[in-house]
């Protein structure tokens, strides 16, 4: 009977342990969702590129706002990819949020910070 009592007990111990790593590593992750908001990115990159056009007198600063422009297009794509793996969350595009869930967070600053990085 104690035998019976130690490998029920065990059991119910590696269960327990087994829906708690479940719930940590897959079900809570999956609940949290980081909003992004893709259009104050392009405003705030689009009046930089703006004014450095604005202001350039010669050539080379508009070559230089014209490779500003390509690296931001090249990066947003890919800073975008990168967010859900850090995040480990859900991304969506803040427009597309109806209310605010209390599992939502904003990552605009972090796709602000990618998408500067060289």
């Amino acid at each position: 009977m104690k035998t019976l009592a130690l490998h029920g007990s065990i059991t119910l111990l590696i269960v327990a342990l087994a829906l708690l790593l479940y719930d940590r590593w897959v079900v809570r992750p999956a609940l949290a969702i980081g909003m992004v908001d893709v259009g104050y990115v392009y405003r705030v990159k689009e009046a930089e590129f703006t004014q450095l056009l604005t202001k350039s007198a010669s050539d080379e600063d508009r070559q230089r706002a014209m490779d500003m422009a390509r690296r931001f297009s090249q990066r947003l794509p890919a800073a975008l990819d990168e967010l859900p793996q850090e995040c480990r969350c859900l991304v969506v595009v803040k427009s597309a949020m109806v209310g605010r869930p209390g599992q939502a967070f904003d990552l605009t600053p972090a796709l602000i910070r990618k998408v500067d990085q060289p």
